[in-house]
């Protein structure tokens, strides 16, 4: 993988290359995103633009009932720096990611209001990573995420109205708790090999036909091998 980035890497500009390495030393997945049922895609993409922007690297889609169709232009491109992970193979899309989010070793934070909830600003980020799931507004978190959350998060509210809107509360959360890790004692960062997957996909994008260059990289490879 290092040969092929190195190669790559040759077929940018040296400023969107220093870019790339700038941005992935930010870049985390002790925080990730776990979005149930979305089906609003001007919210959906207001959450990917979030994340990209707080250094989000991984948003986990569950698709049960609505398909994850974001809208191009408020994403503005952000879902093409993320590693999005969708669920919908499945007859209950949201247990397989939870599992898979707790073997990884992720605490499952519910964002809603409960009886055990803690607010934003008192939540402990050095107890190990987190994803954070956020629902539908109108339907809110299954109670299988209810059943199976780790913790409750809550953002403090003090007006007549319930609770934000998705991309809002969202955005809020991620603002708070990004500035929050890179202030705690943690290893936030990717590790060596997230780092080389996440630079060989952001080189990949950024490289008309990479997959043609790519072919002829390994082809070149083998021959001289």
């Amino acid at each position: 993988m290092k040969e092929l980035i190195i190669h790559l890497s040759s077929l940018v500009t040296e400023d969107r290359w220093n870019r790339f390495q700038k941005v992935l030393m930010e870049r985390t997945q002790y925080i990730t995103i776990v979005l149930e049922n979305i089906y609003q895609p001007l919210n959906a993409s207001a959450v990917l633009r979030s994340a990209d922007c707080f250094g989000i690297q991984d948003v986990h889609v569950i698709e049960n009932n609505n398909d994850f169709i974001p809208d191009r232009e408020v994403a503005m491109g952000s879902s093409r720096w993320l590693n999005i992970r969708r669920y919908n193979e499945e007859e209950n899309n949201t247990i397989q990611c939870i599992q898979k989010l707790k073997k990884d070793g992720y605490r499952i934070i519910a964002t809603t209001p409960h009886k055990s909830d803690r607010n934003l600003q008192d939540f402990d980020l050095t107890k190990g990573k987190i994803a954070l799931v956020f629902g539908t507004e109108m339907e809110g978190l299954t109670d299988i995420v209810l059943e199976e959350a780790d913790e409750y998060l809550k953002i403090p509210m003090y007006g007549f109205t319930e609770s934000f809107n998705l991309s809002v509360a969202a955005a809020v959360c991620l603002q708070h708790l990004s500035q929050q890790l890179r202030k705690e004692n943690i290893n936030w960062q990717l590790d060596d090999a997230a780092k080389e997957e996440t630079l060989l996909n952001w080189l990949r994008y950024s490289i008309d036909r990479s997959e043609i260059v790519e072919e002829d990289f390994w082809k070149n490879r083998t021959l001289r091998s």
